[in-house]
Order: C-alpha cells, then sequence, then structure tokens
C-alpha cells in the first residue's frame, strides 16, 4: 500500500503504474517548435489531453479503486467533480466493474456530464460549486457505504497521476523544467515526485488560474486559505482550496508556483490548436501560457516539459476561447471610425481594410445615444489580422484616406 502523508515517494509511483497498467495510455510527447523558440531552450508537449476520458485523471482514479476490497467495491465509490476527476473515476470503476457515482454542480459542462454517463456512471447534480458537490458527495459517502474517492486530497490518487511524471522522465532524460497545472495539486505532486526521483535538478513548476490561485497565499502562511472565486476558463484547476495533504506536498516539492491570467490560457490554446492541432482545454493549457508570457525561468541547458493536463472543452467555450486568444494576441480587433450616411462610404472603408488584408468578421452601425451629425453614422468593424503590426498597417491606411479612426481591443 502506498505510504500516507508527505512521505509518498518514487516507490508509491512505481507501485501505481504496476496497478494501472493497460487501463492508462502512455501518452505521447510532442515537439513544440515555436513555443521553443519563444522560450529558448527544447520545449516538449506531455500530452494528457490525448489520455483515455480526456484527461490525466484516470491514472489517480484507477490507483486509489483498484485497492479496494470486496466489501468496499460491492458498496461502491462517489466522487464530487466539476468534470474531469467524474470522467476518471467513471471508466475505472467501469474497467473494474464497480458502481461509481459521481456528483457534479449544475453548471458543469454538458459534455462533461454526458461522457461521464457514457462511462457508465450514475450523475447526480447540485445546485452550486464544487464545495457543494464535495458536501453531497461525502453525505453520501458516510450514510450509504460508499467509498468517496477524492480528486486530489488522497496519497493514492496522488500516486497514480505520479505515474505521468514516470514516463516524462523516461522519454525525456535531458528534462531539466517541467511546467504543470496547479489544481487541488494532485497531478503537480505526483508528477514532481516522480521526476524528481528521476531527474534530481530537475524543477517543477506548478501554474495556477489567476482568477483562483490559493496556493500563492496558502503557501505563504503554511495553511490551506481559501480564494475567493473561481471564475475562470480553466475550470479543471480552480480548486478554491488546498487540499490538507496536497499541502505540504507543494510546498515540499515544487518549486516555484505562478498566475496566469484567461486572456493569456485563451492565447495558449490558439497556438496549440493552430500550431500543435491539439485541443486543449484551458486547464490544461495554463502551461503553455506561463511560458508564453515569460513568466517561467527556462533552464540553462536541457530540455522543458509541458503538461497538458486535459483536453475536455465544450465546442461553444472552445469557440470563445478562440476569440480571446486572437484578441490578445492582437489578432482580432475593433476599428471604429465616423462615415457620412450616404451610399458608398462603407463601401470605401472596406475596400481600404481589404486592400490590406484584413478579414472583416462584423460590421456594426450605431446611430442612438452617440454625438453625430444628422448625416453621419458610427461604425465598428470587427477584424481578424495577422497580429498587432498588421493592425497598424491597417490603422494607418484608413487614416490616410481621410476617415478618422480609433482601435479598440
Amino acid at each position: 500500500m502506498p505510504t500516507v502523508g508527505i512521505d509518498i515517494g518514487l516507490d508509491d509511483v512505481r507501485a501505481a503504474r504496476e496497478r494501472i497498467g493497460r487501463h492508462a495510455r502512455r501518452t505521447p510527447m510532442i515537439a513544440a517548435g515555436q513555443l521553443s523558440r519563444r522560450v529558448g531552450a527544447r520545449t516538449v508537449l506531455k500530452t494528457e489531453n490525448l489520455q483515455y476520458t480526456g484527461s490525466f485523471k484516470v491514472r489517480g482514479a484507477f490507483n486509489r479503486i483498484s485497492q479496494l476490497n470486496e466489501t468496499e467495491r460491492g458498496a461502491g465509490v462517489v466522487a464530487a467533480s466539476a468534470g474531469n476527476h467524474a470522467q476518471g473515476l467513471a471508466f475505472a470503476a467501469r474497467e473494474l466493474g464497480i458502481k461509481a457515482t459521481a456528483v457534479m454542480p449544475s453548471g458543469a459542462p454538458l459534455a462533461k456530464i454526458a461522457a461521464v454517463k457514457q462511462y457508465g456512471a450514475e450523475v447526480v447534480l447540485h445546485e452550486g460549486g464544487y464545495d457543494d458537490a464535495r458536501e453531497l458527495a461525502d453525505e453520501m459517502a458516510r450514510t450509504k457505504g460508499m467509498t468517496l474517492v477524492h480528486a486530489f486530497d488522497d496519497a493514492q490518487v496522488v500516486a497514480g497521476q505520479g505515474t505521468a511524471g514516470l514516463e516524462i522522465a523516461e522519454d525525456l532524460p535531458g528534462v531539466r523544467l517541467v511546467v504543470v497545472p496547479l489544481g487541488g495539486g494532485g497531478l503537480a505532486t505526483g508528477v514532481a515526485i516522480a521526476v524528481k526521483g528521476l531527474v534530481p535538478d530537475a524543477r517543477v513548476v506548478g501554474v495556477q488560474a489567476e482568477a483562483c490561485a490559493p496556493y500563492l497565499a496558502s503557501i505563504a502562511a503554511h495553511r490551506p486559505i481559501g480564494a475567493r472565486s473561481a471564475n475562470t476558463i480553466c475550470d479543471g484547476i480552480a480548486v478554491k482550496q488546498p487540499g490538507d495533504l496536497t499541502l505540504p506536498l507543494v510546498e515540499r516539492w515544487i518549486d516555484e508556483v505562478v498566475t496566469v491570467s484567461d486572456d493569456e490560457v485563451a492565447e495558449a490554446m490558439v497556438l496549440l490548436l493552430e500550431r500543435s492541432k491539439l485541443v486543449v482545454e484551458g486547464a490544461g493549457a495554463v502551461g503553455v501560457a506561463a511560458l508564453m508570457r515569460g513568466k517561467i525561468e527556462p533552464p540553462a541547458d536541457g530540455e522543458v516539459c509541458v503538461v497538458l493536463s486535459g483536453g475536455n472543452v465544450d465546442a461553444s467555450l472552445l469557440a470563445e476561447c478562440i476569440r480571446l486568444g486572437e484578441t490578445s494576441a492582437g489578432r482580432r480587433i475593433v476599428l471604429a471610425t465616423v462615415v457620412p450616411d450616404r451610399p458608398g462610404s462603407l463601401a470605401a472603408l472596406l475596400q481600404i481594410v481589404a486592400d490590406h488584408g484584413g478579414n472583416v468578421v462584423d460590421v456594426e452601425h450605431l446611430r442612438e445615444g452617440m454625438d453625430l451629425h444628422l448625416r453621419e453614422t458610427a461604425i465598428h468593424l470587427v477584424l481578424q489580422t495577422n497580429g498587432p503590426e498588421h493592425d497598424n498597417e491597417i490603422l494607418t491606411a484608413v487614416k490616410a484616406e481621410g476617415f478618422s479612426v480609433r482601435l479598440e481591443r
């Protein structure tokens, strides 16, 4: 059995891999050329978004429930989750023939709810957020004799997540920096234990969403301190309070914790989609965002590995993230101007934009609530461009033709 508390070690992670075996995929390591150039070191992506169920969670869930005795298996398992842990638990339980129940917030992404059901688990939707769902899962475990499988604050779950770290160290022995999403802390600490056990001089950096980053205050205070909000596109790591187990593990094994904004994450998602052809959810893209924005010091030598923790994102949210990402990168802009309210004026403006390679996404006429002449109309043009230099080129060309225009982002 794995040891408990902060004594989880490399042997525990190796034992977890033996238990998990073929039930978790050894996910590919993919070189990221453009990101490597921006970082200044060869950078490789650990694609846990291609894992069974679309995230790393199956590793920890399987390791945890594979050790249940017959009585516990008969009673079933229960977990609270916004999506990825529920899917991992449902998949692992199906593989082992165990009944699973997932308590999910009523606002959880529809795609994740549907996936949990498809893996065979019962879904109980509960009003409120993750913390409310966790209280109900705790109650169900007490009253129905079910085994509660915590999403991160469990030694066996941590050891299972650490199997991804074994693969990183074995497939990339020259790694000197590993960047991992940090939510509850199970993945980040498990990976750190495994990587540092095999590559002692490697650094491991955890990345949190700026809007929900309780580890910064908790590490400083040496006790769990809750975040006020979990309003972020990185719902997979929007954990308001560190665990009693994982906080000491983070303090011991994680070298640094940094944060990224939702706009930065959206930009990273677009980069991964366009350059690496990978669909990655917000939580999974935080490490790429941190590297893109220079928030982590690259190693003097050796390689960098970024863990893409998951790829479960609703199509509607993905479209919104693409919009945010393009805006953040300066590739989606709004030109605001005023044109004479007569035939041909708008066409002339659009022709200038077209001549300089801008793609018009939307055109909005504004006449109400503005200080306009009787024969004028305000125009907002939403454009897709190649970036800030292209933005300035279009802006300069429009001004040169006599239009009074300003750039809105």
